[in-house]
């Protein structure tokens, strides 16, 4: 396992977050401008859904392609097809189909940089090291999220709607600077060779011994973060808060969430992976419980602080377990279909558990929530997993 120097290093994290800044920008300008040309929601849904389409559908291939080709090429493959889509979305995006289009090809896109940026980092690290790596990964993915919409004021003016063009050109600099960033890292990719017949097929990789629950574990981690964006504001008008106010819950879980990656690597060292996954997925499901409940507005944001916290540590270190359970030539299709599993996450439970939402009140999904979090431990209770560098 060689060193990945400075310079992939410093480029592979500031691929991280400019991917996420350039999604985060461009999604809310295809809607922007699906109601410039007076879309109805339905179809503002279909542009949504055509983001996830494809990474749905190439998640294990293009996973498998990392684990032949190496974690460079996918990214620059990725990058190049993330500026198709912005130059698409600008020159083409004016009419529903070619919003649909190009938001298909950039789930594509963000898809082949994903997979190319995990797999660098589970070919190049190592023990507490890939715990520290995959916390950093994370942060600077946090921190694309955040930058993202705050360009869209910046760039797209403060009116009521904003200049569609100026955020898709804006939009393109960022991918022109993605395939930049790429080309300056060096290669990462298994030094043993694919044995089939030893490593076996993608299902084996499921059937590896927690492999499965990791996956699942992480599904529903992120499906619990996508409910936080949606209900959390219904929660502010059930308990009659101000929008700014809700706003401010959200940047404080997002900014806790952040904190906890920072010194991921240095809490899986002092109290172990398992242990640190399930103290901060208990976090989370309290977290969730106490916002179900009747609670003044000072304990909802002290709350706030706590469910950051436990929301922030399960992305990276699912990523750690799932690259130590599989063998070194696995390792992109294993991550990639972690990926798979999340989208599809992102769909299903969603849509189930906000079909409470129709008969019961925002805090009773947040407390349904907070349960099938309790349901976790229960999948990561009897894992064991490598505490050893």
């Amino acid at each position: 396992m060689k060193p990945f120097g400075r310079l992939s290093l410093a480029s592979l994290l500031l691929h991280s977050a400019l991917i996420q800044a350039a999604i985060f920008l461009i999604r809310p300008t295809a809607s922007y401008r699906a109601l410039e040309l007076g879309a109805p929601p339905a179809a503002l849904g279909a542009i949504g859904a055509a983001f996830a389409v494809l990474p749905l559908l190439l998640a294990v291939p293009a996973g498998l392609l990392a684990d032949r080709i190496g974690s460079r090429p996918m990214i620059l493959m990725g990058s190049v097809i993330t500026l198709g889509a912005a130059v698409t979305f600008l020159f083409w995006g004016g009419d529903l189909v070619g919003l649909i289009v190009a938001t298909a090809v950039l789930g594509a896109g963000h898809l082949a940089c994903i997979v190319g940026q995990q797999s660098a980092v589970a070919h190049t690290s190592r023990g507490g090291r890939l715990d520290s790596m995959f916390g950093y990964y994370t942060f600077m993915a946090s921190l694309g999220q955040a930058a993202g919409p705050l360009l869209i004021p910046l760039v797209g003016g403060h009116g009521l709607t904003p200049s569609t063009n100026a955020l898709f050109s804006a939009g393109v600099c960022i991918a022109g600077a993605l395939v930049v960033f790429g080309a300056l890292m060096r290669n990462a990719k298994s030094e043993k060779p694919l044995n089939r017949a030893t490593d076996g097929n993608t299902w084996s990789i499921l059937r590896t011994p927690g492999v499965a629950r990791a996956i699942g574990t992480s599904a529903l981690i992120v499906a619990a973060v996508d409910l936080t964006l949606v209900y959390i504001p219904a929660l502010g008008v059930e308990r009659e808060m101000t929008a700014a106010s809700v706003g401010a819950l959200l940047t404080i879980r997002a900014v806790a969430s952040m904190a906890s990656r920072l010194f991921l690597g240095r809490a899986a060292a002092r109290i172990g992976r398992a242990r640190l996954m399930g103290v901060s997925i208990a976090m989370a499901a309290i977290s969730f419980l106490i916002l179900a409940t009747p609670v003044p507005e000072w304990a909802i944001f002290a709350t706030m602080v706590t469910l950051g916290l436990g929301l922030g540590v399960g992305q990276p270190l699912t990523m750690s377990w799932v690259t130590e359970q599989v063998p070194p030539g696995r390792r992109g299709t294993a991550l990639a279909v972690r990926l798979a599993g999340n989208r599809l996450s992102q769909v299903v439970l969603p849509s189930a558990v906000g079909s409470l939402g129709s008969i019961a009140s925002a805090g009773a999904v947040l407390g349904v929530t907070g349960l099938l979090l309790v349901g976790t431990l229960v999948l990561i209770g009897t894992v064991r997993f490598d505490e050893d560098p």
